[in-house]
């Protein structure tokens, strides 16, 4: 337990102090805190949002656009090394039923969100539809920490909850790149952020191994790594996120492309593995170089944008929550089900059908990525500002969660 306390200690109570900060503020005295965000850091500048001509750039902007690049780059490195390395979490069979889940933790909370959007008139759908991501979201760290309180540390319902979680965040990346681009798209200009992950990674990563191949103590790897460190790689990300704001898409995610061509280690031990810390591969050094930083990144992307009134609440705030607490438990139940048993992929040995309920339950506390899709599906506003209420409120999914163990008598297990 000292392990999840620690990583949720690490990257979350500061976004929480943040969050709370913020909503005090914004209740107080709320042009004071609009001011704030807004705040003006360089006007004319190479980067910024584009309007009038010329870009600007704001200290929204700076922590949301590109500071958060960071904490995406970090959730893209957990995805990766469950896709590609081997004991992946996310390779294989084993992952199977739960991937299928993630997909019924995806389709239940939009076809919640728009359906009964679509139930309260066509001038509140046409409102709200672009909210329809919102409630797709989990919190990693937070769900993770809820479900081993509910299943104990050694119940395989954890596991399965840390897999569609890893899952969903990497759905969660997708969209954001193909659904809510930042400006009108030009894609020529990605080809300057792959062009520099190819030249990045067969410079850096690829010859020098090609060089060493048959040397057990790669000499040329060694040099490149002890005179460079991770230095090609952060001149790399600068360029990569240059090129996804120039395309119109969201340059938060625009350190991914470098993310893949970092030497990484051999295996996965798991994101909350005690063992991951001793790894000295470049990908696991950077990262954890980054995290004080990202520490900082998510305190102040709660203190910018968790700062709405109590009044704003309205119809995207319970869009969000049923999307959430409603669409989340029924969609990763039906589409579990359909996994576990029709398809006979079956579950992990000593799960049962009903945990799936409580698994929904707690994969519906969307909070952090909810949070950054309602600032990015929405312009500034009372409807962005209800649907950041939704997000804030999914913590309710924690109570839930407890509750719904409790009634189907989930046994604890502990390791």
């Amino acid at each position: 337990m000292y392990r999840v306390w620690n990583f949720v200690t690490d990257y979350s109570l500061l976004l929480i102090l943040g969050a709370v900060t913020a909503l005090i503020w914004a209740n107080v005295d709320y042009d004071s805190y609009h001011h704030f965000v807004e705040f003006v850091i360089w006007d004319h500048a190479p980067i910024g949002h584009y309007h009038d001509g010329h870009r600007t750039l704001t200290l929204h902007y700076l922590v949301n656009d590109v500071l958060m690049a960071l904490f995406f780059a970090i959730a893209a490195k957990e995805v990766w090394e469950a896709v590609i390395l081997r004991n992946g979490s996310l390779r294989g069979k084993k992952a199977a039923t739960p991937l299928i889940a993630t997909a019924g933790g995806m389709f239940g909370p939009i076809a919640i969100y728009l359906g009964l959007a679509a139930m309260m008139g066509s001038d509140t759908y046409d409102a709200v539809a672009n909210g329809w991501a919102i409630p797709t979201a989990t919190d990693i760290a937070f769900s993770y920490l809820v479900g081993r309180l509910v299943f104990g540390a050694g119940h395989p319902a954890v596991r399965f909850l840390l897999l569609l979680a890893i899952a969903d965040d990497a759905c969660g990346l997708i969209i954001l790149a193909i659904f809510y681009p930042s400006g009108d798209l030009a894609p020529e200009w990605l080809l300057m952020s792959f062009g520099a992950a190819i030249a990045v990674f067969v410079l850096f990563n690829w010859f020098p191994r090609y060089l060493d191949r048959g040397k057990q103590d790669r000499p040329n790897s060694s040099r490149i790594r002890k005179s460079l460190g991770g230095l090609p790689y952060i001149l790399a990300g600068c360029i990569s996120w240059y090129g996804f704001m120039r395309s119109g898409l969201h340059p938060a995610l625009g350190l991914l492309p470098i993310v893949l061509t970092i030497p990484h280690a051999d295996r996965a031990f798991g994101l909350f593995s005690e063992a991951e810390k001793y790894l000295r591969d470049l990908l696991n050094v950077m990262e954890h170089a980054l995290k004080h930083p990202v520490e900082i990144v998510l305190f102040f992307f709660g203190l910018l944008n968790a700062g709405v009134k109590f009044e704003a609440i309205g119809d995207a705030t319970w869009l969000v929550l049923a999307g959430l607490i409603v669409g989340k438990p029924v969609g990763i139940l039906l589409f579990g089900w359909l996994a576990a048993r029709p398809m006979g992929l079956g579950l992990p040995q000593g799960m049962r059908i009903i945990d799936l309920v409580v698994i929904g339950c707690v994969a519906a506390i969307g909070f952090t990525v909810s949070l950054f899709v309602a600032s990015v599906a929405f312009e500034p506003g009372p409807i962005q500002d209800a649907a950041k209420m939704g997000a804030l409120f999914s913590f309710m999914a924690a109570v839930i969660s407890i509750v719904a163990g409790k009634l189907t008598k989930v046994v604890k297990q502990e390791l």
